[in-house]
């Protein structure tokens, strides 16, 4: 029988009142949630089990220390306007999924993105949260970034992510054509109290991949390669995503590398 994570060990703790526990894989003492409330505000360490948002954690050290979502850029959505919460990976099929949205609603964007709590990278993409912040401070918006912990099941730390964005409206994915994966996304949103009435929307949803490049290219932002299958052969990291690299691509693989075959990265000039 496998060991419980941290976290169960976490709530164990809490239910039984307690203000620390030992963590099962370092051995260390831990404060629990209950712990940290009696200290009433943020001590800026980027506790583990932070009740307080992250609060005092400096930004520019945020990406690397926080434990639990918080905001990562100053910008904030317009609490008069209505907004919108794209989950945002950093590659292209989310920057095209902003763009998307941009000309389709005038609500404000927030973009949320997840990580791995230990190594700091983006799951797929392959790339650290770093780079992440400095997208959305080219771009000018507000991010969330929310850290996954092992053990604990993704809705459960992105839905009270959620509450950083009490006037939400939607939720925006950049989704092309997986109908597995949309139908997930559909099924668990809908069966959390906390986002069954949100909005849902898909702005690339089977959208012709020759439009996706020639937005691409209207841009001005350059694609790069950031993972690539150890199955696919032809390219490598750093190769630019492109006309050119897709027509090079073997047989059979999807031309976006909508089934796993490579990830991307968008990089600014």
């Amino acid at each position: 029988m496998p060991e419980p994570s941290y976290w169960d060990v976490h709530d164990a703790a809490c239910a039984r009142g307690d203000f620390t526990y030992e963590d099962p894989d370092t051995g260390y003492t831990v404060f629990t949630k209950l712990g940290l409330l009696e200290r009433e505000t943020c001590c800026g360490a980027g506790c583990r089990h932070c009740p307080f948002g992250h609060e005092s954690v400096k930004l520019a050290a945020r990406a690397r220390k926080i434990q639990q979502a918080a905001w990562l850029t100053d910008a904030r959505p317009d609490e008069a306007r209505e907004t919108a919460v794209l989950f945002w990976s950093g590659g292209k099929d989310s920057f095209l999924a902003y763009r998307a949205l941009k000309r389709e609603t005038d609500a404000d964007i927030v973009l949320l993105t997840t990580f791995d709590a230990r190594s700091r990278i983006i799951a797929h993409q392959e790339f650290p949260i770093d780079d992440v912040v400095k997208q959305a401070e080219h771009l000018g918006l507000p991010l969330i970034g929310v850290p996954l912990h092992p053990g604990v099941d993704y809705l459960d730390h992105v839905i009270p992510a959620l509450d950083l964005v009490p006037d939400c409206t939607q939720l925006c994915f950049g989704d092309l054509r997986l109908e597995h994966i949309r139908k997930w996304r559909e099924n668990a949103f809908a069966g959390q109290a906390r986002t069954a009435q949100l909005k849902l929307s898909f702005p690339l949803w089977k959208t012709g991949y020759d439009e996706l490049l020639a937005d691409l290219e209207a841009s001005g932002a350059s694609v790069v390669v950031s993972a690539v299958s150890p199955q696919l052969s032809g390219i490598v990291v750093g190769d630019r995503f492109d006309r050119a690299l897709i027509e090079r691509l073997p047989d059979g693989v999807d031309p976006f590398g909508e089934n796993g075959e490579f990830h991307t990265r968008i990089a600014f000039r």
